[in-house]
């Protein structure tokens, strides 16, 4: 029994920019962010074996394009680079999305060419990381950030905003640090939705950001569910 999934979303056009793809769903995360809609994924189990999964995607060869790994945080899963080498031979690409706290597991893969695409999850600037987060290495997510840049890796860093926590001032500071490092990508800032079922106790947010308090000639700045 070696059970991976909490769960698979067998069909979306969402969740990876123009490719039809699958879900993998990774219980379990190392984060506690209060705006968090999978609450039940973050701290779910797994039950969904892996030959499972693989068999799934045996059936989608030709109909599908892509499989994305997401959760929860997918990373935590050390033989990710093993799934995801079945996966890539099966014909499909792959997509992460991670809050980059694991750069030893992203590395592997990148270096194997195992990921064509990451979404990375810039939670909050340094000051405000923890209390957002609960998560203490910054540090960790730093090194991901610089690698991905490095190695030129084809990715996305977005930041969910709900403005009880983050303020254009944070988000100002995540876009001087992001130009700093030289990020030549696409920087997504993702507007909070509000659901009933969150992992926090945040309520609907009083305010959306501001838009034209956002600097947007440093690096790409996108707004997604404005």
């Amino acid at each position: 029994m070696h059970k991976i999934l909490y769960d698979i979303t067998k069909f979306t056009a969402l969740d990876y920019e123009d490719h039809l793809s699958a879900v993998l769903w990774f219980g379990g995360c190392n984060m506690r962010c209060p705006y968090c809609h999978n609450a039940d994924i973050v701290f779910g189990k797994n039950i969904i074996e892996k030959d499972e999964a693989i068999s799934f995607l045996k059936s989608r060869v030709g109909k599908l394009e892509a499989v994305v790994f997401s959760g929860g945080e997918c990373t935590l899963y050390k033989e990710l680079p093993t799934l995801a080498k079945e996966i890539k031979e099966l014909g499909f690409k792959i997509k992460i999305d991670t809050n980059g706290t694991n750069p030893a597991i992203l590395k592997e893969m990148v270096d194997k060419k195992l990921v064509d695409f990451i979404s990375l999850d810039f939670k909050a600037p340094k000051e405000k990381y923890i209390s957002i987060t609960s998560h203490k290495n910054f540090i960790s997510f730093l090194e991901t950030l610089k690698y991905l840049i490095q190695k030129e890796q084809d990715f996305e860093v977005r930041t969910t905003v709900h403005t009880d926590i983050l303020d254009e001032n944070d988000i100002n500071s995540i876009i001087k640090e992001l130009h700093a490092f030289n990020f030549k990508g696409k920087y997504f800032i993702q507007n909070y939705i509000h659901q009933d079922k969150i992992l926090g106790d945040l309520k609907e947010q009083k305010k959306v950001i501001d838009k034209n308090k956002i600097i947007t000639d440093l690096i790409e700045v996108n707004f997604r569910n404005f």
